[in-house]
C-alpha cells in the first residue's frame, strides 16, 4: 500500500514530556497556544507536488530506514497514524474524517539548527515508517474502537531488544477524539509560516487540494534507553499498536523478541536500518 497522492502531516507536542526529552522544546517557545496541554504545531513530511522541494520526496516505507549520510542521532518516533478524508469549501478543509488507523514512526534527526520542524523529518526515501497492517476506522469520537489500543516500541541490536517508548495508551494523547480533528483543521487553513512551523494551506494548495492526509498525531515519551539510544546500521525498530483489551504488554515484548506478529488486533511496523 502506497500514499503517494496523500499528503503528509505530523503532530508535534501532542505527548508530554516528549518535546523535552527529543531537544526539541525550546524551538516552540515562540509558538503560542490557548492551553498548555495543546500540541504546538501540525508539520508536514510528504507533499505530493513538484513545488514541494524535498516534501516532494516519497519518505514512508514499510519495512526500512535508509539514515541520513551525516546523522549519528536517528531516533524512532513510535505513533498511530491517520488515513483521513479532507472535505474542502472554497478552497479552505472544513472537516476531517478518520478511515482508517495503523503503526507509525516518525523517524527524526536530532538536527539543532533546523529552522523547520520538516527538515529533520523527510531526508530522502525510506525516511519514515507506516504499518502494511492498517485497520478500519469510521470516527475519532469518544468511546470508539481505537480507545482501546495502545502504543509499544522497541529496539533490537543483535539479540538484544530493548523497550524504546513507554508503553502508552492511545487516549493518553494531550488533544485526542474530535478535540484533535478540530484543532488540526483548524491548522490546516490558519497555521503561518512563523518560527518552527509553515503554511500549511500553501502546501496543501500546491498539491491542489488532495483527497486524503495522512497524520501522524504525535510521539509516546521515551524510556531512559530510548531517550539515550540512536538507531545504527544494522538495528531494527519496532513499533506496535495493538488492542490493550486483547494483549498485555509481557505479550507484546515476547512478539517483539521473536518478530512474530500475526496476531489479531495488531498492527505492527518492523524496520530494519540500512
Amino acid at each position: 500500500m502506497t500514499f503517494k497522492n496523500v499528503i503528509g502531516f505530523g503532530v508535534a507536542g501532542n505527548f508530554a514530556g516528549h518535546l523535552e526529552q527529543a531537544g526539541e522544546a525550546t524551538d516552540f517557545l515562540t509558538v503560542e497556544v490557548k492551553e498548555a496541554i495543546q500540541p504546538k504545531a501540525i508539520f508536514p513530511f510528504y507533499v505530493p507536488s513538484d513545488k514541494a522541494g524535498f516534501l516532494s520526496t516519497y519518505p514512508l516505507s514499510h519495512d526500512t530506514i535508509i539514515p541520513p549520510n551525516d546523522a549519528d542521532n536517528l531516533q524512532i518516533e513510535p505513533e498511530v497514524a491517520l488515513l483521513c478524508d479532507i472535505e474542502y469549501q472554497d478552497n479552505r478543509v472544513v472537516s476531517l474524517t478518520p478511515r482508517k488507523f495503523a503503526a507509525y514512526n516518525d523517524c527524526s534527526i536530532r538536527k539543532p539548527n533546523a529552522k523547520k520542524i520538516s527538515e529533520k523529518k523527510n531526508w530522502g526515501e525510506h525516511t519514515k515508517g507506516v504499518a502494511s497492517t492498517m485497520f478500519d476506522i469510521d470516527s475519532l469520537a469518544e468511546g470508539g474502537v481505537l480507545d482501546s489500543y495502545r502504543i509499544a516500541s522497541f529496539h533490537k541490536r543483535g539479540d538484544l531488544v530493548s523497550r524504546y517508548g513507554e508503553d502508552s495508551p492511545v487516549v493518553g494523547y494531550s488533544y485526542f477524539h474530535e478535540k484533535l480533528l478540530t484543532w488540526i483543521v483548524d491548522r490546516m487553513n490558519n497555521q503561518q509560516d512563523v518560527g518552527p512551523t509553515e503554511d500549511i494551506a500553501m502546501h496543501i494548495a500546491n498539491a491542489d487540494y488532495p483527497a486524503q492526509a495522512l497524520i501522524s498525531i504525535g510521539a509516546t515519551r521515551y524510556t531512559e534507553f530510548g531517550e539515550t539510544t540512536f538507531l545504527q546500521s544494522g538495528d531494527t525498530s519496532i513499533v506496535v499498536v495493538y488492542d490493550g483489551s486483547k494483549y498485555s504488554q509481557d505479550e507484546i515484548t515476547a512478539m517483539a523478541a521473536t518478530d512474530e506478529f500475526s496476531a489479531e488486533g495488531l498492527s505492527a511496523l518492523v524496520q530494519h536500518i540500512a
